[in-house]
């Protein structure tokens, strides 16, 4: 767990995109609350289950903050197609009747 951490890292620091940087700073979340939990349970801290539950709460928060500012932009509206008049005349428009 601890080498998945320092990989997060380095790709923190490396992350070609903000997209690549944000999920990195995820993994590192989930790999710091792993280690909360496994060291919870060793020492019999619960107050480490506490701290491991409110990290995991700020990481999701912090992941909705990164998509609502950075990440997903709403897509361009499509222009409108011209209404559809029907099939055109194949040797030009109709013309009326000629004098």
């Amino acid at each position: 767990m601890l080498a998945t951490i320092a990989l997060g890292l380095l790709r923190v620091e490396r992350g070609p995109s903000n997209g690549d940087r944000m999920l990195a700073a995820q993994l590192l979340g989930t790999g710091v609350v792993a280690v909360l939990l496994l060291l919870a349970r060793a020492t019999d801290a619960p107050a480490l289950l506490d701290v491991a539950l409110v990290l995991a709460l700020l990481a999701s928060v912090a992941s909705a903050v990164f998509v609502r500012r950075i990440g997903v932009s709403p897509p361009e509206a499509i222009p409108a197609s011209p209404p559809d008049t029907g099939p055109t005349p194949v040797n030009g428009p109709v013309q009326g009747p000629q004098a």
